[in-house]
């Protein structure tokens, strides 16, 4: 038997494809991703990701893999990897947007390899779980410190002559500088026993905190508090201190030029001077909680409200009382928000909350948990192709389906552990599998929903559902206190589950609501009221609202003088 050997190099770093030509015995297409022996010690659990990309500008770890553009991504998990010993991706593996490397069409790529390093944590509810231990990063595998990765290298592709693609991880993200304190905004962080004791590993909590001026000249003066629910803040970003350089225009001069608004405001007292507090409560399924209890993620809810806002507010003179806490946020903070003001009712004075994750699970997006048999169409006999969105442009232009997200999820990360917005919904609002991992509303694969756990989802989370089940007792607590912003053409859809919440909540009787919801027409994710200038913010636009609410609800006898 004669058999030649062909070699392809790359062109930025050298990559050695390597197959046989022979009659027989040709190994099929694979890549090899190996770590090192000098790089880390072993054994390791995680989560390898393969990127396959037509341009290495930005690297392929860094490029947006919910767009049109997306490269191509692809996942294995690893337990008790030896560095040394190579990970074989093979034609089996499942991929996003196409499901196997054998689909990659010959040709020039650029690859890069992430091992997402998992911890194993023994839970106090018995289990024992491994997933990736956030580094106050905000869950972000392709920056986490101490996570590994290879350079970006050219390879030549041609699946259907086999040989292997060889990888070596032989980076490690380093750590992150720490974030500085200026005169206006303050970082906390803290181990949270509370956590710490249910995860079985040091759980850290905390706090960034933006103080009013005047705040050290004055300290008899003691502040009301919004907690502004959201994605992990590494800082806060929402006003800057200089002008806007002159090299900036269009909507970049815009944004700049209203965060710069919003700082002159807040420096001249022309704003309500609260104490502004951005919450870090990253756990190992998601960069947040949603801020509350659940069987997956532990005792958020407990640990926010009886360990992290006692803290705040004694370190930075809030008031401390329930009239003088207001809530909000947007997106993942606006179902936050909500929630807290929801389970509890008598601990906040408000929630302006700007286009919130599902409200209503009869839609949940766009999927019904209650009627619908399959997350990725509507119920049929026959009409089963895989047509639901999931997300769109103003111009309803859909760019991903609930399949889509789905399967992406898949690849990042098996068991719940993507990382990504369907896990935490289902880590969040769903019961513990018999694993210890989550127990999934519906395969990511197919579609199919797990009947058996919906009642749980509704019984828990279901917010419009608690509210009309609960009004009774609920309703005279949160008179005046609810109140909506939503574009009508929300990217997410989210808008369905909105319009449900406005129609119980306008129908509520003994006693009414008197709450609001500001629609905007043809306005995406995340609408927050129609600007009254170019550029301002949210928090231009709210804080005198709740200034005003707080004023009016105030009881005889506060201090509502020394902080103005």
């Amino acid at each position: 038997m004669v058999c030649r050997r062909l070699t392809l190099s790359g062109l930025i770093a050298l990559v050695t494809v390597s197959s046989w030509t022979c009659n027989i015995g040709q190994a099929a297409f694979h890549f090899e991703i190996v770590v090192p022996p000098e790089v880390a010690e072993g054994p390791l659990d995680g989560r390898i990701l393969l990127l396959v990309s037509n341009t290495d500008e930005p690297e392929p770890r860094f490029q947006r893999l919910r767009s049109l553009e997306t490269p191509l991504i692809f996942g294995s998990d690893v337990e008790n990897l030896i560095p040394g010993e190579p990970t074989v991706l093979d034609v089996n593996l499942l991929g996003f947007p196409i499901e196997s490397i054998s689909e990659i069409p010959p040709g020039e790529y650029f690859v890069q390899a992430v091992l997402n390093i998992y911890t194993t944590f023994n839970r106090a509810d018995g289990h024992t779980v491994k997933a990736h231990m956030d580094h106050w990063e905000g869950q972000q595998w392709n920056r986490s410190p101490g996570n590994l990765y290879s350079s970006v290298k050219s390879v030549t592709i041609a699946p259907f002559s086999g040989g292997a693609v060889s990888i070596a991880l032989t980076e490690t993200i380093p750590p992150l500088e720490p974030v500085q304190d200026t005169n206006y905004v303050k970082h906390i962080k803290f181990k949270s026993d509370i956590l710490s004791n249910w995860w079985g590993h040091d759980i850290d909590l905390g706090a960034v905190v933006v103080r009013p001026e005047g705040f050290d000249e004055n300290p008899q003066a003691r502040y009301p508090v919004v907690y502004w629910h959201g994605h992990f803040p590494r800082t806060f970003t929402g006003f800057q201190e200089e002008p806007p350089s002159q090299a900036l225009t269009g909507a970049a001069r815009e944004r700049a030029e209203g965060r710069h608004s919003f700082f002159q405001d807040w420096v001249s007292g022309k704003l309500p001077r609260f104490l502004i507090v951005l919450m870090q409560h990253p756990t190992p399924f998601y960069d947040d909680s949603y801020a509350v209890n659940s069987a997956n993620n532990g005792p958020y809810g407990d640990a926010l409200t009886q360990e992290l806002m006692p803290r705040v507010e004694e370190q930075f003179r809030a008031i401390g009382e329930p009239w003088a806490r207001t809530l909000s946020g947007g997106s993942t903070g606006g179902w936050e928000s909500l929630a807290w003001q929801v389970f509890y009712p008598d601990m906040f004075n408000g929630v302006w909350t700007f286009c919130p994750d599902p409200v209503d699970f009869r839609y949940f997006q766009l999927v019904n948990i209650y009627e619908d048999d399959n997350a990725f169409h509507p119920n049929s006999t026959w009409k089963t192709s895989a047509v639901r969105p999931w997300q769109r442009g103003t111009d309803d232009q859909v760019r991903f389906s609930q399949r889509d997200a789905s399967h992406l999820e898949s690849v990042l990360g098996s068991r719940g552990r993507s990382g990504d917005q369907m896990d935490i919904f289902m880590s969040v609002y769903g019961p513990v599998g018999d694993d210890g991992y989550p127990k999934l509303l519906y395969d990511k694969r197919t579609g199919e929903i797990d009947k058996s756990i919906v009642e749980y989802w509704r019984d828990n989370y279901d917010l419009r559902h608690i509210l009309e089940r609960d009004w009774e007792t609920l309703g005279p607590k949160l008179v005046g206190k609810l109140h909506f912003f939503m574009g009508d053409t929300d990217t997410y859809f989210l808008e369905e589950a909105t319009r449900l919440m406005e129609a119980f909540l306008e129908q509520t009787t003994a006693p009414y609501y008197e709450g609001s919801f500001d629609w905007g027409v043809r306005q995406p994710h995340c609408y927050s009221g129609m600007p009254e200038f170019p550029g301002q913010t949210s928090y231009q636009r709210v804080l005198p609202r709740m200034l005003e609410h707080i004023l009016e609800t105030a009881p005889v006898g506060a201090d509502v003088t020394s902080w103005r």
